[in-house]
């Protein structure tokens, strides 16, 4: 086998932190290999080490590129050469055209002018190549996520890839998004072309990785050959944890009591178009010490119905009842939310659920700065030590809190997100993929803060697209389609085939 990359020594640092350290990565040309490890292990830095992110000059050790060396200045000298790296954000412009985002910096222009009878078949060929149907006039903001994933890869086909390498790439799609994905990097594959792939799904790793890297705490551990034989997932996590983990889920003996919200026939219309409805008359209830799961394909309408209780933050025209204790309850706003003992962790972290410019105490004081206030001027001395009990109750790697939230990684900042709403100290806290593009070790630390929250007497209401993470961790199990529940499952009847029956029913209907 020919290698077409070779990482050796790769050491970078950031002030009072090593990213990385004396790391090694080899990828044999016309194969899938899976990077691994948990968060902030140093997988995204050797990244962006490697497409010229972080130039030459900003770290120590060697890069190879079909045997020869090379010193990136910058992403276009490593786009140049082939190297097309895929971020976990997706670095589309909503309101441009399919076309217009493939060939963003890239205009087949001549004479200046863009010749768009050329771009729109550049377009038309790209898009065949990763089964997408659109026209290439179509704009961004009108396709889902999964056909954005597309967009992206068709980008990176457009530029010539030899080498493609993928950031979490299914971390926001849902089951059959997910796998188009995984087969059309297995066509990838059959073409020649070489991929990196970043998950922390590890059966999508198993399924379709040739060779899979472990990172550990900066330093690459061992590589794991798949083509012999079959890589367990717990073979997997032994590697990135150093640690057998026998149990993904840890245990809870629930002690279930009165209701802590009730919701009565709650409708809810589109936040632009009012006419029509996203939330048609859902009733639901989360009791004191439990754990209700919301299941349900992307689209269902899970995320509008937890914002629309959440202070109205999504939508318009809503209306229905709600009840804290049994009691009806004004949620109209935000700041009403809160006083009735509501907090809401939001899908999306980086825009929504930090200040990522901030430090880590700003962040996790935000949602109540009563909390460390006197006479309303904030006591500095409460509010380090608020965020320093945070730090360490919830395992936040940093080096202090003085730290700025954007430069965590995503398993950091989602425990920072996480710390912001307990400080709120909720009576029901709703977490909204509370998991998503999270190693399993981090995973474990967050399951263990919801059961210790609901074994003190609170609520909790979790939406997820993991269904194994909805049967592990939840009393009880809604299934949403089409903005309606269509099924109820208590968490011992629950399985993913009676999941998918109750959403496939609804579909039929």
């Amino acid at each position: 086998m020919t290698a077409i990359l070779e990482m050796r020594g790769i050491t970078k640092t950031f002030p009072g932190v090593k990213a990385l350290s004396n790391v090694n990565l080899t990828v044999n040309e016309g194969e899938i290999h899976g990077v691994v490890g948990e968060n902030g292990a140093g997988k995204s830095t050797l990244m962006k080490v490697l497409s010229g992110v972080y130039p030459h000059g900003s770290y120590e050790g060697e890069i190879r590129f079909r045997g020869k060396e090379c010193h990136f200045k910058d992403i276009r000298q490593s786009e140049e050469l082939g190297i097309i790296i895929i971020h976990q954000e997706l670095a589309l412009v909503p309101l441009l055209s399919i076309a217009e985002n493939i060939f963003l910096g890239n205009e087949q222009a001549t004479g200046g002018l863009i010749d768009w009878p050329l771009t729109y078949g550049k377009t038309r060929k790209v898009l065949d190549k990763v089964g997408l149907r659109e026209s290439p006039d179509t704009l961004i903001t009108n396709i889902g996520v999964g056909k954005q994933q597309l967009v992206e890869i068709a980008k990176a086909l457009s530029k010539d890839v030899k080498l493609l390498i993928l950031d979490e790439p299914t971390a926001s799609l849902n089951e059959s998004d997910s796998d188009a994905l995984l087969d059309l990097l297995l066509e990838f594959k059959r073409q020649g072309i070489s991929s990196i792939l970043i998950s922390h799904k590890l059966n999508e790793i198993s399924k379709v990785c040739d060779e899979i890297t472990v990172i550990r705490d900066g330093a690459s551990i061992e590589t794991l050959d798949c083509r012999n034989e079959a890589i367990s997932e717990d073979r997997i996590i032994k590697g990135m944890v150093g640690r057998e983990m026998a149990d993904r889920y840890p245990s809870r003996e629930p002690k279930i009591g009165e209701p802590v919200l009730e919701i009565k026939d709650w409708v809810v219309h589109h936040h632009e178009h009012s006419d029509r409805q996203v939330v048609k008359g859902v009733n639901f209830t989360v009791r004191k010490g439990e754990v209700v799961g919301i299941s349900g394909l992307m689209g269902a309408g899970r995320t509008e119905l937890a914002m629309s209780i959440f202070g109205q933050s999504y939508g318009q025209r809503i209306s229905g009842q709600a009840l804290m204790h049994g009691k009806p309850v004004d949620l109209s706003s935000i700041h009403k939310a809160l006083a009735n003992g509501l907090a809401y962790v939001t899908e999306d972290r980086k825009q929504l659920g930090l200040v990522l410019e901030e430090d880590i105490i700003k962040n996790i004081t935000l949602s109540n700065l009563e909390g460390v206030s006197k006479n309303s001027i904030i006591d500095d001395i409460k509010e380090l030590r608020v965020a320093n009990d945070y730090r360490r109750k919830l395992n936040i790697r940093s080096p202090n809190v003085f730290q700025k939230t954007v430069n965590l990684s995503g398993g950091n900042q989602q425990k920072v997100v996480l710390s912001k709403w307990l400080f709120s100290n909720p009576e029901l806290l709703m977490l909204d993929e509370p998991t998503r593009g999270i190693d399993v070790g981090a995973k474990y630390e967050i399951y263990s803060i919801i059961n210790e929250m609901v074994n003190e007497g609170k609520a909790v209401l979790m939406i997820s697209s993991e269904m194994p993470e909805l049967l592990g961790m939840c009393d009880r199990i809604y299934v949403m389609n089409a903005g309606r529940f269509v099924g109820e499952f208590p968490g011992a009847e629950a399985t993913q085939e009676k999941i998918m029956r109750a959403i496939m029913r609804a579909e039929g209907h």
